[in-house]
């Protein structure tokens, strides 16, 4: 009877097991078309960034380049004209690192305080405080334009780098609130009792039990904020002065600035090096935005 059985399995198994190989062969084989399509855009700017001027006129889209040429990497860091300025684009790269490094520290330490005490601190007319801060996700950059420049030249900082991190910051603290209230609330309210009843006070409890357990949110934080100020042109070119305007504004002034032939190559070049520093924080820490995006998603 048992060889019987065994006879009747091992058929069953291997038909399984074919099967598995084929579905992960298709699968497979999907995800790599999708990506590969996904960036085509990418190989055509580095390789149109590699190549000269007289080859990207002969050439098409996709040839490779006869040699690696990296002076429209130069030229697009270090003597591209972004306007009447012609020192490329590193001095706005600069800019850039100053705006978003303050904006996202202090947007997600405010995110951070806010959700403890939405979710843990309750109060009356927190329900519809965090209401009022969900709006403010929602409501389209173009409406605030002209309130916010007159709030900035009423605090005299319109046309500053300061005057941009706070813009940020007070943009983003709807979103990262929103992100630890949602966090926080998987934390038991018992455990908040228990460090009240020996004598934690606020900040105590924040310090020494919330922070510590808030790394994986306080990652996806990061990454988000970083990514949308990093990226933002409207902000930018709406509220910095000439000296003060971010790698994104001084991207598009490159590409719409030229003195003779089109340089399609250094206008690549600029594209990528402005890209770069979103594209590596997703690459190192893409799975650690994953893992904290679901961290608090089930509850208990």
């Amino acid at each position: 009877m048992s060889k019987v059985n065994s006879v009747n399995i091992k058929p069953i198994g291997r038909k399984t097991s074919a099967l598995d190989k084929a579905l992960r062969v298709a699968l497979y084989t999907v995800l790599i078309t999708v990506a590969a399509f996904y960036l085509v855009p990418f190989i055509v700017m580095l390789i149109t960034s590699l190549k000269d001027v007289e080859e990207i006129r002969t050439g098409t889209l996709l040839s490779l380049p006869s040699s690696l040429n990296f002076d429209s990497w130069v030229k697009a860091w270090s003597g591209a004209c972004t306007g009447s300025s012609c020192g490329g684009i590193s001095p706005y790269f600069l800019n850039s690192f100053q705006i978003v490094i303050p904006a996202v520290l202090i947007s997600t330490l405010l995110g951070a305080i806010n959700g403890y005490v939405i979710s843990l601190w309750k109060f009356r007319g927190s329900d519809l405080f965090f209401a009022a801060l969900l709006i403010g996700c929602f409501i389209p950059f173009q409406v605030i334009l002209l309130p916010m420049a007159r709030t900035l030249g009423w605090l005299g900082i319109a046309n500053t780098t300061t005057g941009l991190v706070f813009v940020h910051v007070v943009y983003g603290v709807a979103f990262t609130t929103l992100f630890f209230r949602n966090f926080y609330q998987s934390i038991p309210g018992e455990l908040i009792k228990a460090a009240r009843l020996d004598g934690a006070g606020f900040f105590t409890i924040f310090y020494r039990i919330i922070l510590p357990i808030s790394t994986p949110i306080i990652v996806v934080t990061v990454i988000w904020q970083f990514t949308q100020i990093w990226n933002d042109f409207l902000f930018g070119v709406a509220f910095s002065g000439f000296e003060t305007q971010p790698v994104t504004v001084a991207l598009n002034n490159l590409v719409n600035t030229s003195f003779g032939g089109k340089e399609y190559n250094v206008d690549m070049a600029a594209a990528i090096i402005a890209a770069l520093p979103t594209l590596l924080v997703y690459i190192f820490a893409g799975k650690y935005f994953v893992r904290g995006l679901t961290a608090g998603a089930v509850k208990g």
